[in-house]
């Protein structure tokens, strides 16, 4: 008796299909794809997980507009969330459902977006900023004295490459800033021996790492395969190292990646209890505080603008309601009367 046809029929040896991916796997995919930062990455996934939450763990396309604006309203409400906050949870879900889900609901540019407050930004002094100063040493003190120095964002700073440090010209190429451009601003003089001599002691460690087979940093784009050996190049090293090598949550490979920013904030903190001084200040007041001081000097708004990296003039202007000249510069009346 002959082999039954019977079996020819079954698909036994044909590849099963692969299992869908999860929605958040295929956020995540679509985020990378767009290139976002992988500070982006983990927010929106962080937001659109806790959207589906609410929802009783519903699936986003038997949901809309009602499900998004109770969600939003929820987080203004019951969670008090700043207006940049609740519009960062907007911004995550029509991403989703633009990008991941392909909805072209009109009610996806109807949802009303939170109106952020508009507030003078906190300034230091320089007598201040000299105080907060004298108490950063090492790598934290070249990172905050930079950040005052130059008016870059803490990211900026920290993800700044050897290659972006230009001593001979006295400049700093900004690779990437917000809206993702590029620009310069200038390298103070008073860090060029110190950035030096740090840089210094980065490239001891570099070669270490190199020596143990690693000293692989990560490549922003296709610049990893459009320059194979880059990666362990000594010009593409980041200037501010982590102490140590960690594990790439996207690519899982073991690298030396820069500071992390919370451990600059933290610093901050602890030096402005110990410097007495209580304003609210953050990394990011030392880039007012830059603004400020510049535009005290003399300085062409324009050109603290063009350093800043602001699109609009009309962002640098704010920096004008806060110089050191209380009530706009006009005196009191009371005092005339003393």
């Amino acid at each position: 008796m002959g082999p039954s046809t019977k079996s020819s029929g079954n698909c036994v040896n044909a590849p099963s299909a692969p299992p869908p991916r999860r929605l958040l796997d295929q956020l995540a995919d679509r985020i990378r794809f767009k290139h976002y930062s992988m500070r982006t990455e983990q927010a929106y996934c962080d937001w659109v997980r806790r959207f589906i939450l609410f929802h009783n763990k519903r699936h986003p396309r038997e949901m809309g507009a009602p499900e998004v604006e109770s969600f939003l309203t929820h987080l203004a409400v019951t969670g008090r969330v700043a207006a940049s906050t609740q519009n960062q949870a907007k911004g995550a879900l029509l991403f989703l459902y633009k990008e991941v889900l392909g909805s072209e609901l009109p009610w996806l540019d109807e949802v009303e977006s939170a109106k952020a407050s508009r507030r003078l930004p906190v300034v230091l002094t320089p007598e201040e900023v000299q105080r907060l100063l004298m108490l950063c040493e090492g790598t934290t003190g070249l990172i905050l004295r930079l950040l005052y120095g130059t008016g870059m964002r803490i990211m900026e700073c920290l993800r700044l490459r050897v290659k972006d440090l230009d001593f001979a010209r006295g400049e700093i190429v900004v690779r990437e800033g917000k809206g993702a451009k590029d620009r310069v601003t200038m390298l103070p003089r008073t860090l060029a021996d110190p950035l030096q001599a740090h840089l210094g002691r980065v490239r001891a460690l570099h070669e270490a790492d190199l020596a143990e087979g690693f000293g692989e940093v990560f490549l922003p784009f296709a610049l990893a395969r459009k320059y194979p050996h880059a990666a362990r190049e000594w010009a593409w090293q980041y200037v501010f190292v982590a102490a140590r090598r960690s594990l790439d949550p996207r690519s899982r490979a073991i690298r030396r990646h820069h500071v992390e920013a919370q451990s600059i904030q933290r610093a901050m903190r602890a030096a402005l209890r110990q410097a007495g001084i209580s304003k609210p200040a953050t990394p990011h007041t030392l880039r007012h505080s830059f603004a400020t001081s510049l535009l005290e000097s003399g300085r062409d708004i324009r050109t603290v603008q063009e350093l800043l990296g602001h699109a609009d003039v009309s962002t640098t202007m704010i920096y004008t309601h806060v110089l050191n000249r209380g009530g706009l510069g006009v005196r009191s009346p009371l005092d005339d009367l003393h």
